[in-house]
């Protein structure tokens, strides 16, 4: 079973964060500057909302609010659900769907550690399930077991 702080650990610990009162504008070209979907929003050193281009979709041009003087804590998603880097990958997931989210922040003593995405979940589960199906399959044939995923 993977934790989050195995994501991290392949991943790294990099979060793109910018501040509450920023427009949409600066958020959106950050963006696309760091090739991210979303970006921690951070007010007085402490995590107060996600944005994300979903919020940029709905919340300003559908609403038919202007990119260049919007700010971010206007439209951001607030009630910021986390996780901490010692939960499992399944329940991170369960998190996500629940609460119908894409991005979690990683939490440790208050602190921003990390950012773990749907798409970073996803590609957990899918090779952690990767790695024990040639498992079973050296046991299977009789190559026997490894515990270690580079031996197989």
């Amino acid at each position: 079973m993977y934790l989050v702080s195995d994501i991290l650990r392949t991943k790294g610990h990099d979060v793109w964060s910018i501040h509450a009162d920023a427009t949409v504008y600066e958020a959106l070209q950050m963006m696309a500057d760091k090739d991210v979907g979303a970006l921690v929003v951070i007010d007085k050193g402490q995590v107060v909302g996600i944005f994300s281009e979903r919020d940029y979709a709905r919340k300003v041009i559908l609403a038919g609010l202007s990119s260049l003087n919007t700010p971010v804590k206007q439209i951001m998603s607030i009630g910021v659900y986390y996780v901490t880097p010692d939960q499992s990958i399944e329940e991170c997931m369960a998190v996500m769907t629940k609460n119908r989210v894409r991005h979690l922040p990683v939490i440790v003593n208050e602190q921003l550690v990390g950012l773990v995405s749907i798409g970073d979940a996803v590609k957990s589960i899918i090779s952690d399930q990767d790695i024990q199906i040639r498992q079973f399959e050296n046991y299977i044939s009789g190559r026997g077991y490894s515990a270690d995923p580079l031996q197989l």
